[in-house]
């Protein structure tokens, strides 16, 4: 662990019931950077983008083995709140899901829940901040009232990143966020991931390779639940250390 890094992952093994999803992997997530978690469907990616912030808690059957720290902490030790973890850790998934509340509301609520807010004009300027950030204040500061499934379908992602801005988290988890997305909404999205790396440290599963290129400056290849490779996104795309990983980049995987 160095001065950059932000999480640690050592010998990370989960299991969902007696199916193994990942084994013993190790790697540490930095600061101010875009690490692009890349490989086949069902080869663990998103098993490990739920270990960070404990979701996969809810999930039966579900066990975990090894370390996970947040500056340091395990955030798997008892006195860790799986909730005040989720804030500082926040998700954004595969496919949008805004509430079914209006705009405003769906970046109110997590200010409200976590008390973050002092009054009505703290909690607008907190909702302003975020959409800001989202890049899409300016598309919807005169229909904050409107549902937020009135938006298209990159609007609401852009919206769920909001959300999860509102709260102030430390490292932001996105669970291939473009794939429901069409291009215009998918280089939103891409832009707006490198307007956030210089506040947040963000983990991005994906399966688009030359998204990974564009977005990251760390890539860390994966392949039935084992870390195969991982390094600066440069070097693992133009001269990769091992063979599946160049089997994969170039279409030759399988």
């Amino acid at each position: 662990m160095t001065a950059g890094t932000k999480m640690t992952v050592r010998d990370v093994s989960v299991w969902y019931g007696a199916k193994p999803a990942l084994s013993n992997v190790s790697l540490d997530i930095e600061r101010e950077e875009v690490i692009a978690l890349i490989g086949p469907s069902g080869c663990g990616k998103s098993t490990l983008l739920r270990t960070l912030n404990r979701l996969n808690d809810s999930v039966a059957g579900a066990r975990v083995q090894g370390l996970v720290t947040l500056d340091g902490e395990d955030v798997y030790a008892p006195a860790t709140d799986p909730v005040a973890l989720r804030a500082r850790v926040g998700m954004v998934f595969q496919a949008p899901n805004p509430f079914p509340k209006t705009i405003r509301e769906n970046v109110a609520y997590g200010l409200r829940i976590h008390g973050l807010a002092r009054g009505r004009a703290d909690l607008d300027a907190q909702v302003e901040r975020a959409l800001t950030r989202a890049g899409l204040w300016a598309e919807v500061r005169d229909r904050l009232g409107d549902p937020a499934l009135s938006l298209s379908g990159g609007q609401q992602q852009r919206l769920c990143i909001a959300r999860a801005l509102a709260v102030e988290p430390e490292v932001i988890l996105m669970d291939e966020p473009c794939s429901a997305l069409d291009p215009i909404g998918t280089a939103r999205i891409e832009e707006l991931i490198g307007d956030l790396r210089g506040r947040y440290a963000i983990c991005i599963v994906t399966h688009n390779m030359q998204q990974a290129a564009r977005v990251s400056q760390r890539t860390a290849f994966f392949d039935a639940g084992r870390l195969i490779e991982y390094g600066a996104t440069s070097e693992l795309f133009t001269n990769p250390r091992e063979t599946r990983t160049r089997d994969y980049i170039t279409g030759r995987y399988g």
